[in-house]
Parts: C-alpha cells; sequence; structure tokens
C-alpha cells in the first residue's frame, strides 16, 4: 500500500512538471521505477500504459486553456506513435542486463539535455507564428516516439525543446501541443509492449497508482503553465534525473563503480544542481525585470508622445 501511495505521488509530481514544462513525466516516473528494481521494459509500459490517462486529461485540460495547435498535434503525433511502437518492440526484444544501463544512458542524456538547456538558455521566443513545416515535425516525431519508448520517457525532452528552439510557436502552445499529441505515442508505445513482453509482465496496481496521481494534477499543470517559470523547473527536474540515472549506470554490471568513486559524482552533481537552481533563479529574476523596464520605458515613451503633439503649435 505504501508504495503504491508513493506512486500516485509520483505521478502526481512527474504530471505537475510535465504539463507545465512539456516534459518529464515519463523521464521521471520511469526513473523511479527502475531504481525500485523493475524490469525496464515493464517499467516503461506501465508508465505509457498510465499515459493514456494522463496526456488524454492533459489534452483536454490544454485546449480548454487554449494551450493546443491541433496541426502540430497531428503533423508530430502521427509520426510519433509509428516510431513509439518501433521503440517499444526494439525494448521488449533485449535482455534485461542490456536494458537496464541503455535506458539509464538514454535517460541520463536527456536530463542533461534538460539541465543544460533550461539552466543556461531558457526559452526562446523570436519568430513566433511561422508555420512549423511538416518535413521538420515529422521526422521529430519518429525520433520522439522511439526515444520515449525505449527510454521510458522522452517525447517532451525531444519534442519541446525542438519546436522552442525554432521559436515558430509560443511557449504554452507548445507544451500543450507536445502533452496533447503525446496521447498517441503512448497507446502506440503501450500496444509494442503488450505484443513484446505480455500483459502478465505489467503491474496493473502501479499504472493505476501513477494514472490517478497523473489525472488529479493535469488540470492543474495546464493552468500553471502560464504561471510557473519554466527555466527553473527545468532545472530542478534536469537534476533529478542526472543524479538518479547516474546513480543506476554507476551501480550496474557496466560500471560497478566503488563507494568512494560514486560518492564523488554525487558530490559533483548536489553542488552543480544547487548552483544551476540559483543561477536559473537570478536570471529568470534578471529577465523578468528586464521585461517590466521595457514596458515600462514603452509606456513613458507613449505619454511622451502624447504631451509633445498636446503642445505642438495649431498648423505645426
Amino acid at each position: 500500500m505504501q508504495k503504491l501511495l508513493l506512486l500516485a505521488l509520483v505521478g502526481l509530481g512527474a504530471q505537475l512538471v510535465d504539463g507545465s514544462l512539456g516534459m518529464a513525466y515519463g523521464v521521471t516516473s520511469t526513473t523511479l521505477l527502475l531504481a525500485i528494481g523493475t524490469n525496464p521494459a515493464a517499467a516503461s509500459a506501465t508508465v505509457h500504459l498510465a499515459e493514456i490517462g494522463t496526456t488524454l486529461v492533459s489534452g483536454l485540460s490544454h485546449w480548454k486553456f487554449g494551450n493546443v495547435d491541433w496541426k502540430v498535434v497531428l503533423k508530430i503525433g502521427v509520426p510519433g506513435a509509428i516510431g513509439a511502437f518501433a521503440g517499444a518492440t526494439f525494448l521488449s526484444s533485449i535482455s534485461t542486463e542490456t536494458a537496464g544501463p541503455l535506458m539509464a544512458i538514454i535517460l541520463l542524456a536527456l536530463g542533461l539535455y534538460v539541465f543544460l538547456r533550461f539552466t543556461f538558455q531558457g526559452l526562446p521566443k523570436g519568430q513566433l507564428g511561422k508555420p512549423l513545416r511538416k518535413r521538420f515535425l515529422a521526422p521529430l516525431g519518429l525520433v520522439g516516439g522511439f526515444v520515449d519508448a525505449t527510454g521510458g520517457g522522452g517525447w517532451g525532452p525531444v519534442g519541446t525543446p525542438a519546436i522552442l528552439a525554432s521559436g515558430r510557436l509560443e511557449p504554452r502552445k507548445t507544451i500543450g501541443s507536445i502533452d496533447t499529441s503525446e496521447f498517441l505515442v503512448a497507446v502506440a508505445a503501450s500496444l509494442g509492449f503488450i505484443w513484446g513482453i505480455g500483459s502478465e509482465n505489467i503491474d496493473y496496481g502501479w499504472v493505476l497508482a501513477l494514472l490517478i496521481g497523473g489525472v488529479i494534477a493535469a488540470p492543474v499543470a495546464a493552468w500553471l503553465v502560464r504561471h510557473i517559470p519554466p527555466r527553473v523547473l527545468g532545472a530542478a527536474v534536469g537534476g533529478v534525473i542526472i543524479l538518479t540515472n547516474t546513480r543506476s549506470l554507476l551501480r550496474s554490471d557496466w560500471i560497478d563503480a566503488p563507494d568512494a568513486v560514486r560518492y564523488v559524482f554525487y558530490g559533483v552533481i548536489y553542488v552543480a544542481w544547487a548552483a544551476a537552481i540559483v543561477y536559473s533563479v537570478l536570471q529568470y529574476r534578471k529577465n523578468a525585470a528586464e521585461e517590466r523596464q521595457i514596458i515600462a520605458d514603452s509606456a513613458e515613451a507613449g505619454i511622451s508622445d502624447g504631451d509633445d503633439k498636446d503642445k505642438a503649435p495649431i498648423g505645426a
């Protein structure tokens, strides 16, 4: 019972992050399932089955708040489903000894990307309004779907930063569209895992616990996406993913590092993680202050122009 409650809290926290950042539900949940000894394929299958419900509720919530571009959802979601089914059948066909460290490497790489991307760059906002073409979204969906199924997460970390980096879709619609299209990915990946490992290898109690937590959090996250600073959240979540998967990799049969080496790695990660969060908060406040100053200067310039016109002589 305690484990189910913990999983429900994990699902709630992961969906709060995913719904407001556009990534990390699968990566966070799978990382924690692996940490308690779950088989890699079963862990990914559990998360994707839960995501069928969470992404459905999340998509509806984002749609209600006006955060969804349906053209983007279809252009990236259908190729993503194809890639997810392929990734699920691939992961199901390899041994646990190989899959465990391999998944840890994928999750670690995704965590590093999220951590560095949001800590040092924040969110680009150029070229808003320009269309996102199918030749960009279709390959992105294929890769994102495959990585998502094989890594137990990755749809958001692959898709969200790529679309944000293009600067063509505002952040809230990027996050809402990625979350909504993930429903197609979750369904396809789940079918692939059931095909590959069979439904008897999946703990449906765990699926239900993750689902309940995620469904509770989804509407809240869709509302928070307009208010929470993604830069700070990205740095925090990236640190969790890096720390947990570094631990898994160092303790795997591939490396089997001694305690002294592992503790050095953990210490470095903790220091870097804390510094990144502080830096992200400072940069967020700095950028927010600069934006407020720009707005104030623009308003003051408008008032000054109005005063000059009032004082201008007749016929000037």
